[in-house]
């Protein structure tokens, strides 16, 4: 039963076709590959539109070979997305510089509906590459990537057993929800809530209790610092292939049009 909670842990998140070729990648090549389409549309300026047309459709590749609905990649970018966007559609009114143009009682300018443009491309680049990468790589997974590109130890440590048990968190928190709720607790006005300070207070204790259980346990079975890896990672030949075109495949265009310009 353990065995299954933890296949069923591990594979959180991910969507699409588990058994396609991008999925089936060694997650150093899916982080390299994705966040250099970040990297790369990030550094390009707006007068380099192009490199921002070949990132979407590097993006949509991955998408389709990976088999993700489109549906999915849109309810997870739309957590994200629209507080950039938010945050840009401010500039064209504080950004001076070229011609200006009337909207309303409002006064934008050329330059700022350029930064509005750079911006408002360079979030969705990126938002749809780290939605991209967890719909076809596990948390887990991504973690033992990440560790395997000397990303710092700490790191990845903190945030694999923030992911882990965070679910026993949620957990905890339902079970209270449903003790209060059996004593037919339903709070009508703020003096009624004195009973939520209470439960916030034993769900610090018992998340403190918990964490020196597990960690007294982690240290009975020999633990050192380091987790336990059944399966090592392998970068083969299509791993290459994947991180390697589209990396250099962007980075080429990107300096191509430079050139030109």
């Amino acid at each position: 039963m353990s065995g299954l909670c933890n296949h069923a842990l591990d594979l959180t998140g991910v969507a699409g076709d588990p058994a396609s070729p991008v999925h089936r990648l060694d997650p150093r090549a899916k982080i390299v590959g994705l966040v250099g389409v970040t990297l790369v549309s990030v550094s390009t300026p707006i007068a380099y539109w192009p490199v921002y047309v070949a990132c979407a459709a590097v993006l949509a590749a991955v998408a389709i070979a990976a088999r993700v609905p489109a549906l999915t990649i849109w309810r997870r970018a739309r957590v994200v997305l629209p507080l950039f966007l938010l945050a840009a559609a401010f500039v064209p009114f504080l950004r001076t510089g070229g011609a200006t143009h009337e909207v309303g009682p409002f006064t934008v300018s050329d330059a700022g509906l350029a930064v509005f443009g750079a911006v408002s491309a360079k979030a969705a680049i990126g938002t749809l590459s780290a939605v991209l990468l967890g719909a076809t790589t596990s948390f887990p997974a991504v973690l033992r990537g990440l560790d395997a590109l000397r990303v710092p130890r700490l790191f990845t440590l903190i945030a694999a057993f923030m992911y882990r048990y965070l679910f026993v968190i949620v957990e905890e928190v339902h079970r209270m929800r449903t003790a209060l709720a059996a004593r037919a607790y339903r709070p009508r006005h703020v003096l009624q809530a004195r009973p939520i300070g209470g439960a916030v207070n034993a769900l610090f204790l018992r998340t403190y209790a918990r964490g020196e259980r597990v960690h007294l346990a982690m240290l009975s079975r020999g633990y050192s610092g380091t987790m336990p890896e059944l399966l090592p990672l392998s970068f083969g030949r299509a791993d290459a292939v994947f991180a390697g075109a589209i990396v250099v495949s962007l980075v080429a265009l990107r300096l191509a049009i430079g050139g030109l310009t």
